[in-house]
């Protein structure tokens, strides 16, 4: 059989972690946290479940949930957004990406996205026919070069993917980001965004620049979130997706056929726990206490420590160190220190290599320093 993804292999997520696991390494590589949930989540799963809330929920997902994150979007964004006809509950962000760019790529259709990307983004444009473009950061800052955008696009470009904060570098868009992506949706009117912003409430400095707080923008959007990087629960797989009805018809045409419908438990739990806390609002100091407390371990190791905005991932450069690739650094890191990282070369489509790896900050205090006591023995 011929393979619609020939070049696509086992990710080098699974990759570090077996290989963590097999040297009993710290697994700093993918993105998961390894500390306790709040106990009232927990307590509401199993309300649900003896609610007998076990069966199909609606296609779209509940109403009591999207009613809940249309009221959340309100009190942190000053926006309005229809719970029936503008929210879909997916089977996390990932899904909610793929049915995005199934309902609005054709074949031949340009995609513009920017290295390094989230790995999910450039197959699923593939799968439906669609020509990825990649475009890169600027480097070490890793923010977006508007002129070059604007020069790559042609009259075939469909459709935009952006990830704000970004993973994996870290970095966030300022006002100026919103403002130069509005002016490209106005000159080019076949444009359509889609917004990655999982890690919203993961910004460290200034404002979230979200697109729904642009109207213009907003009209053309598909914008994606998470649960599972909010709540600490990444195993839920429970996100979700905005855009305008119209919009939103074509994502559920594709969600309908995909998964159908979402653990209607876990839905029921969030809805709960949106309703009676606002745990989401201390989210940022929490984990910028995390980032804050790894870098200040890591001050006297040999990696240099590059700038991190947001996300729980932050990115050292490691030239002082070696000259080796960062997939061979990155994997004799994991066997001889014990520590397992993300090579950033991975979420490049050319595998350009400036000699830096990911961390994942999202652990205890006491695994973040016993992972950097291990790294500043080099």
């Amino acid at each position: 059989m011929e393979s619609k993804l020939p070049n696509v292999g086992t990710t080098i997520f699974t990759v570090m972690s077996a290989l963590a696991n097999e040297c009993g390494a710290i697994n700093l590589s993918q993105g998961f946290p390894n500390f306790p949930i709040d106990q009232r989540l927990k307590d509401f799963v199993i309300e649900g479940l003896q609610n007998e809330q076990v069966q199909y929920a609606p296609m779209p997902g509940r109403l009591d949930l999207r009613q809940e994150i249309s009221n959340k979007i309100t009190i942190q964004h000053g926006v309005v957004v229809d719970p029936e006809s503008e929210i879909t509950i997916t089977a996390g962000a990932t899904q909610a990406i793929f049915s995005a760019i199934a309902a609005i790529v054709h074949k031949d259709d340009e995609v513009i996205l920017f290295d390094p990307a989230y790995d999910c983004y450039d197959p699923s444009i593939l799968l439906f026919g669609g020509i990825p473009i990649h475009l890169k950061l600027k480097f070490p800052s890793y923010h977006i070069n508007w002129n070059e955008v604007e020069s790559k696009i042609t009259s075939k470009t469909k459709l935009i993917i952006v990830n704000n904060p970004q993973n994996p570098a870290g970095s966030v868009w300022i006002k100026d980001d919103i403002d130069e992506l509005e002016k490209l949706v106005l000159k080019f009117p076949q444009l359509y965004i889609i917004s990655d912003e999982v890690y919203e409430h993961l910004q460290f400095t200034g404002t979230h620049q979200s697109v729904l707080k642009n109207e213009i923008i907003r009209q053309k959007s598909f914008v994606t979130y998470s649960f599972g990087k909010t709540f600490h629960v990444t195993g839920w797989k429970l996100g979700y997706c905005v855009a305008p009805q119209n919009l939103t018809i074509e994502f559920r045409k594709v969600h309908q056929f995909n998964v159908f419908c979402v653990n209607n438990t876990v839905q029921y739990a969030v809805a709960k726990y949106l309703n009676k806390t606002d745990e989401w609002k201390n989210l940022a100091n929490f984990y910028k206490s995390k980032r804050d407390l790894f870098l200040s371990a890591m001050k006297n190791s040999k990696f240099k420590a590059l700038n991190c905005d947001g996300t729980y991932f932050c990115l050292f450069d490691y030239s002082d160190i070696s000259s080796e690739n960062d997939v061979d650094f990155a994997k004799r890191l994991t066997r001889e220190q014990g520590v397992a990282t993300i090579p950033v070369s991975v979420f490049y489509a050319d595998q350009t290599d400036h000699k830096v790896i990911r961390f994942c900050f999202a652990k205890t205090d006491e695994t973040l320093l016993t992972a950097a006591e291990k790294l500043c023995k080099i």
